[in-house]
């Protein structure tokens, strides 16, 4: 469908599970009472309140891409495009395939960017298992808090 997301982008669990006493009160009063009302704007506000907190996610989650990408451009001019900068930013880590499968270049390149990207601190490499992993950091740590 068009103009609709494909995915949720409002988790209202932390805002029940953070006034879990006016969820269950509420909730027994729409059942024993019939109160509606109370009801319906305890979740407004907790609508309101999670899509507050996702703007400002998404808004630091913006100024960090376009941090890195400025950074890999002064440092990294000859590996960068706004394709690699995007893979790192679809999760918050990378892996050789992910930019062989989804950039079109060769393994021996990813494993360059991918090391390139680590000296310059956008990236940290953790061995896991037989394969390496590359972690987005500042990414990581955002999506953490959030």
């Amino acid at each position: 469908m068009k103009g609709l997301l494909n995915e949720p982008v409002l988790y209202l669990s932390s805002f029940i599970i953070q006034n879990k006493g006016d969820y269950y009160r509420l909730l027994q009063e729409v059942r024993t009472k019939n109160n509606r009302e109370d009801w319906i704007l305890y979740m407004l506000k907790g609508i309101e309140q999670t899509a507050q907190s996702t703007i400002e996610q998404i808004n630091k989650i913006n100024l960090l891409f376009n941090e890195t990408q400025k950074l890999v451009q002064e440092k990294l001019p000859r590996i960068y495009s706004k394709d690699l900068i995007e893979q790192l930013f679809i999760h918050p880590y990378s892996k050789i395939e992910f930019l062989v499968n989804n950039l079109g270049i060769e393994r021996k390149a990813a494993s360059r960017y991918l090391n390139g990207l680590e000296e310059i601190g956008i990236l940290k490499s953790q061995q896991k298992g037989k394969e390496v992993i590359y972690i987005n950091t500042k990414l990581y740590n955002l999506l953490k808090k959030g």
